[in-house]
């Protein structure tokens, strides 16, 4: 299953972007406000729970300055990875979209694509607003 989020515009420079994507703890800022759990497991990992959500443990798996940051599941059960790709406008701005993939059976991709949506576009708008 793919997923992509809206393109938007950030006040960062892609550099700069890049380097707060990939500080774990900044994840925090990101989230949605029904968050019930964030905690920094390791200095490149994080584990998050939405209210209702099982927790999901996410971990750096790749950082490409300027252009990319890669969060992989640490989980075998629900393999997927979130991928910020980053262009940069100038030196204060840079674009980025979310892609989301995952390998799901047809009925798990049918129950989380709604939810995953959302919070792809929820963690994109409050890149904006950074």
């Amino acid at each position: 299953m793919n997923l992509e989020s809206n393109q938007v515009t950030v006040n960062k420079s892609a550099t700069e972007l890049v380097a707060f994507l990939s500080d774990v703890k900044n994840f925090e800022q990101l989230m949605p406000d029904n968050i019930s759990k964030f905690e920094v497991i390791r200095e490149n990992a994080f584990v998050f729970a939405l209210k209702g959500m099982p927790e999901i443990a996410l971990e750096i798996k790749e950082s490409l300055p300027p252009n990319k940051v890669v969060l992989g599941a640490i989980s075998d059960k629900l393999p997927f990875t979130l991928t910020a790709a980053i262009d940069e406008v100038n030196e204060q701005t840079s674009n980025t979209q979310l892609h989301f993939e995952g390998e799901f059976n047809a009925m798990m991709a049918m129950m989380v694509k709604g939810p995953i949506s959302k919070f792809l576009e929820t963690l994109s708008s409050n890149l904006a607003k950074l």
